[in-house]
């Protein structure tokens, strides 16, 4: 048992020679199994010919081409000189266009899609009708309509000096040919898997600098607000600043800079998180100055005060951000460790240099305005609702746990989905280029359904191609898959009629790197391919779950072969659940974690379970407003409520933290609560207005996943507050035992309440 658990690999030698030593009857029809199964899969019985299939999909770039005047005699000249100028480029190593596709004829003799230059008009229209008969053109690398060409562009990297090589290289170039033709309209769009990865990269650097400035610029006017102190306001910005410099500066050593979240999420969270703790940090100290102590003192009794709180709001957000280790994806394990140093480097800001400077001669007047700000002369009023609370204290109770497994249960229901361009700014040249090319060719990535046969089936078998045929008329039928090719498709572009199954021998005519792009005789494989659109990969599972179960429902009926679909996109819909499952590893172990660590640190069991409620109360509300909204569970989403835990639990450790002190000189839970409320009543609703604030900024981004990320945060750490307000009091009145009281006067309280 323990071996298995530690590297079940050592065991396989001795179960590989148990199972072939086996030879009772028992085991001989699981022997049959694998042997049958190991006839699918042997090694090719001859050498394949030396032969590179072609690929009339894919290319590192691909360069959209759009125009009504392809099939003219300028047209025709000037994509030629596109494409000629193109490939002259030192980085360019080829481009797969319509005029490369080869010959679909009896004789394979050269038969190119575009008349020459000379050629009459009438000559070029029945080149186009020709074109879009042609199944590897037709769909593939000229649309329906003939007024979109893609051109597939492979780079030689090894000439590649910068990024721009790879965009705005190709497109200029091809615009300065079409220049040099006044007659002659073509727009050109770069986009493909190297684009956007470049384009997903240019976006973070760029939003990277103006975002920090939003951030600061609105923290620093929400501070001056609040504190209504110019010094108070340099202060408590001083840590965040310091907190998110540190550490930009550390995940760039560390190589983490092509991270999506990193260039607009860490800097904002940081910043806000830091600002929370300063603000804590920041009250403590002017009231201690106002009581008339020296900042010196000041600082050291608030750090005595505060400092616990803080340490503690840092460790748990470290925690949630740290869970997201056990993410499946990259990009979010990286965000989780960026996220969980940014957090560790933005409290030794906090708690270094806000006392320090307050012991400065910068931290002098930080008292001044004290109790006159917006929330102070408000807290009154908001000290009504704790009172109404903690009279009906176990209605609160029950609803508030009621409440939180209600919405965690919805929340359960939200659905995986991911695409490729989350990521990008809606109005990027990659997105546009790749939305064009959905709506024209039917989508640009790929997929297939593999065919494989028995090692008894013989070459060439007409049940071959009536297989082959038979998926080409499945995937027909799935309106959102996007132009299937096949055998099926080339042979029927042949001269004669009859199905597949019937012209196998024709087979042999195709070209072989096109043949052998489609049908592997010697390792008995064939393929059909087809286009899927960026819209979503959730809105495609029960598009390739009613393609599985047919293609089960057909093996079953011909067991001689093998049937499966295949390709990145149906390994990203296979594996969407994995987002599920690290969410719920991810909130689950921080949750966990940080009920343990709250438990320890308060001595209380109960304390600890208390505290699970309010926090996860903002998590349940933001994934029921998710649901009811129509929206999916994505990366971003699950990267979104891991922060959001280790975010909200801040207040509630304050409040916890405060909640103690108190109890521990008045000996009655509702007295502390009431006192615990004055005490961090300020800094709480100041810190939930920053937040709030500051998330806001990223929805200023022009990337969808920046935008869903703030969204959810506004959501999260606003329900945080009203957790904290409504249900936190209810719960420790309730069920909080006070240490001076073996009776536990919470008890008392509430009989006196509901007498009340």
């Amino acid at each position: 048992m323990t071996v298995g658990h530690v590297n079940p690999l050592l065991l396989r030698p001795l179960v590989e020679r148990v199972a072939s030593s086996n030879t009772n009857d028992s085991t001989n029809q699981p022997k049959n199994e694998a042997r049958r199964e190991k006839d699918f899969n042997a090694p090719p019985q001859r050498p394949r010919p030396d032969v590179s299939p072609i690929q009339v999909a894919g290319g590192d770039v691909i360069l959209v081409a759009k125009s009504d005047q392809f099939f003219t005699p300028a047209g025709a000249k000037t994509l030629r000189a596109v494409v000629a100028e193109i490939e002259a480029l030192p980085h360019v190593k080829n481009v797969m266009w319509l005029e490369r596709a080869p010959p679909l004829n009896l004789f394979g003799l050269a038969d190119p899609i575009l008349p020459r230059s000379s050629s009459t008009q009438s000559q070029f229209d029945a080149a186009k009708t020709k074109a879009l008969s042609n199944p590897l053109v037709s769909g593939q690398l000229l649309s329906q309509d003939a007024q979109t060409v893609l051109l597939m562009i492979n780079i030689d990297w090894l000439f590649v000096m910068n990024d721009g090589d790879c965009i705005e290289a190709l497109r200029n170039t091809a615009m300065q040919v079409v220049e040099r033709q006044s007659d002659v309209k073509m727009q050109f769009s770069v986009t493909g898997s190297v684009p956007i990865r470049l384009s997903r990269s240019s976006s973070n650097r760029r939003n990277e600098v103006r975002y920090q400035v939003i951030g600061y610029s609105i923290a620093l006017i929400m501070a001056f607000v609040l504190f209504r102190g110019l010094s108070s306001v340099l202060i408590v910005a001083l840590a965040p600043t310091f907190g998110v410099f540190w550490t930009l500066g550390l995940l760039h050593l560390l190589g983490y800079d092509d991270n999506p979240f990193n260039a607009v999420i860490v800097p904002v969270l940081l910043c806000m998180v830091g600002f929370t703790d300063g603000v804590h940090m920041m009250v403590q100290i002017r009231k201690h100055r106002a009581d008339g102590k020296s900042p010196r003192d000041a600082a050291r009794q608030s750090i005595r005060e505060v400092g616990l709180a803080c340490w503690l709001t840092s460790l748990t957000t470290a925690i949630g951000f740290g869970s997201l280790a056990l993410a499946h994806h990259e990009v979010v394990r990286e965000f989780g460790y960026c996220c969980m140093i940014g957090v560790l480097m933005t409290f030794i800001a906090v708690i270094t240099i806000i006392p320090l400077a307050c012991a400065t001669p910068l931290g002098r007047r930080v008292h001044h305005g004290y109790g006159k700000n917006l929330v102070d002369q408000n807290l009154s009023r908001i000290s009504i609702l704790i009172d109404l609370v903690l009279k009906h204290s176990n209605m609160m109770s029950g609803l508030a746990v009621l409440i939180t497994f209600i919405l965690a249960g919805v929340t359960l229901q939200l659905r995986p989905d991911e695409r490729l361009t989350s990521s990008l700014e809606a109005g990027s040249e990659s997105a546009s280029a790749l939305a064009h090319i959905d709506k024209a060719f039917g989508g640009m990535e790929t997929g297939q359904i593999s065919i494989r046969w028995h090692d008894q089936v013989p070459e060439n078998d007409p049940s071959i191609g009536q297989m082959i045929h038979l998926m080409n008329k499945l995937l027909r039928t799935e309106p959102s898959i996007g132009n299937p090719l096949s055998l099926d498709n080339l042979v029927q572009a042949l001269p004669g009629e009859g199905d597949l199954k019937d012209r196998m021998s024709m087979i042999e005519l195709l070209p072989p790197p096109l043949k052998r792009a489609y049908y592997d005789p010697e390792s008995r494989f064939a393929k059909v391919g087809f286009r899927i659109q960026d819209m979503g990969i959730a809105s495609y599972g029960p598009v390739f779950e009613r393609i599985e179960k047919q293609l089960e429902e057909i093996q079953q009926a011909n067991p001689d072969f093998r049937l499966s679909i295949e390709g990145n996109a149906i390994w990203r819909w296979k594996n969407l659940y994995q987002i599920v499952v690290d969410l719920a590893y991810s909130l689950g172990t921080a949750s966990i974690i940080i009920f343990g660590v709250l438990t320890v640190v308060y001595r209380s069991l109960r304390l600890g379970l208390i505290s699970m409620i309010p926090n996860l109360f903002p998590l349940a509300s933001t994934g029921f407003l998710l649901w009811i909204s129509g929206q999916n569970l994505e990366i971003v989403s699950v990267c979104a409520f891991t922060v959001c835990l280790g975010i909200a639990v801040d207040d509630t450790i304050h409040f916890l933290t405060r909640f103690r002190e108190e109890q521990s000189k008045t000996g009655q839970n509702r007295e502390a609560i009431r006192k615990a409320f004055i005490g961090v009543g300020t800094a709480l609703v100041m810190t939930t207005i920053v937040l709030v604030i500051g998330f806001s900024t990223a929805l200023l981004s022009d990337s969808r996943d920046h935008r869903i990320f703030a969204m959810m945060g506004i959501l999260t750490i606003s329900t945080a507050l009203l957790g904290d307000l409504l249900f936190l009091p209810a719960l420790l009145l309730r069920f909080a035992k006070n240490p001076l009281n073996e009776n536990n006067q919470s008890d008392s309280d509430n009989a006196s309440s509901n007498t009340v």
